[in-house]
């Protein structure tokens, strides 16, 4: 029996103490020590892991989860269960090869987690004869690329994967502003739905799943057009080459609206959310005023109201 769990600062000095009689001369790399309990051999790693093992290894390893709980309010069997089931659920994904060699329909989005600039959603189909151009490209996921790569391989894409791209610009997305899962949906069904139109030979059309499917299938239930033989999947621009082609398009095309947004403001505006984001736009809206950020930002983004804060200090 092996049981291994990561115990609390405390306890480790606790535990150091405890064996310090029962050590054995010689220690395993990166272990503190290595120890006898009767039955259970146990090791403690630097790392703070502990490993038990033996015929008794349970009843030893229940002594000090018994100590974590009462001293650190920590289950450690919880614990290792949600990890268990976090493993299992890895190794599901890497098992999933329903999308490898089949033509296939998938979309993808950038945008959701900035601050400025817009959010451009696009579908891609990719079919068994384009496969070896995306393969020779290096196609994945376009967060695992930079953007330098993605300047370099966007092009090739758009020129020879068939594809349907929609870009919210600001205004817009300020005019109407909501939940942000819904305007996800919304457009995912809008270039999907252009897709299937265009394209009809695929096995799938799949969507990097982003919410429940119930959720995702309510968002666009007021449609004027609705496409829903889908198959989500968590994960899918590592699994779909369709997905990886449109997320790669995605972001190609909203590094070109920022870079028309920067040449007419003159400035590199700043990705994501973070407080230098806060910094840029309160100096944006000092130089230009408030209107700027109702044309170039999302609004209903918390930075607004830490941007307003900054300006009031």
């Amino acid at each position: 029996m092996t049981i291994v769990f990561k115990v609390s600062d405390n306890i480790k000095q606790k535990m150091i103490d405890y064996y310090f009689d029962k050590r054995r001369e010689k220690t395993p790399p990166y272990a503190i020590f290595q120890a006898d309990e009767a039955d259970t051999n146990i090791t403690l790693y630097e790392s703070g892991k502990v490993m038990f093992q033996g015929l008794s290894a349970d009843i030893d390893a229940n002594m000090w989860k018994d100590l974590e709980k009462s001293l650190n309010g920590r289950d450690i069997d919880s614990e290792l269960a949600l990890e268990e089931a976090k493993k299992k659920d890895k190794k599901e994904e890497e098992k999933d090869l329903r999308f490898i060699g089949v033509p296939t329909i998938g979309s993808d989005e950038v945008g959701t987690g900035d601050f400025f600039g817009p959010i451009v959603v696009t579908a891609s189909y990719v079919s068994k004869e384009n496969m070896n151009l995306l393969y020779e490209l290096g196609v994945r996921d376009s967060k695992k690329l930079t953007d330098a790569e993605i300047l370099k391989i966007g092009p090739t894409l758009i020129k020879n994967i068939p594809h349907s791209t929609y870009i919210l610009d600001n205004k817009t997305y300020n005019d109407k502003p909501t939940n942000m899962n819904k305007i996800k949906a919304i457009l995912h069904n809008k270039v999907l739905c252009n897709m299937v139109k265009q394209e009809t030979d695929y096995k799938y059309v799949v969507v990097d799943q982003f919410c429940y499917p119930r959720n995702y299938f309510g968002y666009i239930y007021g449609e004027p057009e609705k496409f829903t033989k889908i198959t989500f999947t968590t994960k899918a621009e590592d699994k779909c080459l369709s997905v990886a082609a449109s997320s790669i398009i995605c972001r190609y095309v909203f590094l070109q609206e920022m870079k028309k947004l920067e040449d007419k403001y003159n400035i590199f505006l700043k990705k994501g959310a973070g407080l230098e984001v806060d910094k840029q736009g309160a100096m944006l809206v000092k130089k230009y005023g408030k209107d700027i950020l109702y044309n170039i930002a999302k609004l209903n983004f918390k930075n607004t109201d830490k941007i307003n804060n900054l300006l009031n200090q």
